[in-house]
């Protein structure tokens, strides 16, 4: 029975996968369908330039549809309580940043901030924790050079679900995201500054390819400039700000599929991309075996793609699921599952 439920949410990665492949560029958009409910994800970018519009009737159609938003963050307009809150998880006087580093990335440090129009270098970083500090770094190029997060699709959604009356939640407080960063080792911390640091050259020209990537609905060239490096060099940070975040935002879609109704998820494209990405974590959920057989508690797929379906069916020829699918390449993306007592097969 493992090897069921392992064959299962393999054959649901790959349904979503090919179910994102769009004959038409544009930013991917998945949907889970529970018994009485429907929820659409969506990988947002933080940061979007004024001139940069992202919306699609497809898009545009599933927004309409949903009766709440969720976000990360539900408040992510709040500036005036965050503030409070940095400033007490993110700054540590008493353990200046430059007791925490080489001297070789204090130089570096120095360097930049200098750089990002920082006059006194590294001296204006160092009362921050390591993780603001690279936090800072992170978004200083990126907003000096247009992209802002006032025009990012969270900022977007949000005044348009308030105007219609529709509920706004999140799946975190914006005091568990920061503790997020300022729970972590110091070592952690350190090594979360140290990726910065490493990358800062090529951040700015890394962001303009994740935009360009994101248009394209390119899951694997976003994995690669979200999550490749952080997953190979920084597992442990990786494990914090990626994983664990999917797991928790999972948990609380399968609570969302037991209701009804239609919900709209706004999450970091960075939680949508890669092989620990929330669809595949949700569709591992989405699968229950009693008595020998495979079930399907809820279904995920992504909107578009090619012509084709994907069935899982009982011996009994039973149809447990069907995923409709858009556009094109028949046999490419089509196929019939057929599932036994402790097997799982694929014809046609």
């Amino acid at each position: 029975m493992p090897r069921i439920r392992k064959l299962a949410a393999l054959l649901l990665s790959l349904v979503a996968l090919f179910a994102v492949i769009s004959a038409q560029a544009e930013p991917a958009l998945w949907v889970v369908k529970g018994p009485h409910a429907t929820v659409y994800l969506f990988g947002s970018v933080h940061a979007l330039k004024k001139d940069q519009p992202w919306r699609s009737p497809k898009i545009d159609a599933a927004i309409q549809q949903s009766g709440s938003l969720w976000l990360e963050v539900p408040n992510i307009d709040d500036e005036q309580s965050l503030q409070p809150l940095i400033l007490q998880l993110g700054l540590d006087p008493q353990h200046p940043l430059s007791t925490k580093l080489t001297k070789e990335q204090i130089a570096r440090l120095d360097q930049i901030a200098k750089s990002v129009g920082l006059p006194a270098g590294e001296a204006s970083l160092d009362p921050m924790k390591p993780w603001l500090a690279a936090v800072t770094l992170g978004v200083m190029p990126i907003m000096q050079a247009g992209f802002d997060p006032k025009s990012g699709v969270e900022y977007t959604l949000k005044p348009e679900f308030d105007k219609a009356n529709k509920p706004v939640k999140g799946f975190e407080t914006a005091e568990q995201q920061l503790h997020l960063f300022a729970d972590m080792s110091d070592k952690t911390q350190v090594d979360y500054l140290a990726s910065e640091l490493d990358d800062y050259e090529s951040s700015l020209d890394n962001f303009r390819k994740l935009i360009d990537a994101w248009y394209a609905g390119d899951d694997a060239t976003m994995d690669q400039i979200l999550s490749a490096e952080l997953r190979d060099k920084y597992p442990d940070l990786y494990q914090t700000l990626i994983v664990h975040r999917n797991e928790g935002f999972a948990s609380q879609i399968q609570t969302l599929l037991k209701a009804d109704g239609t919900v709209f998820v706004a999450v970091g494209a960075g939680h949508l991309v890669g092989e620990d990405r929330m669809a595949g974590v949700v569709g591992q959920q989405l699968f229950e075996v009693a008595d020998g057989r495979l079930h399907v508690v809820a279904v995920a797929f992504g909107v578009a793609a090619c012509d084709g379906f994907f069935e899982l069916r009982g011996q009994d020829g039973h149809r447990w699921l069907q995923v409709q699918i858009g556009v094109r390449e028949f046999w490419r993306c089509s196929g019939r599952v057929r599932v036994g007592p402790g097997r799982l097969t694929r014809s046609g």
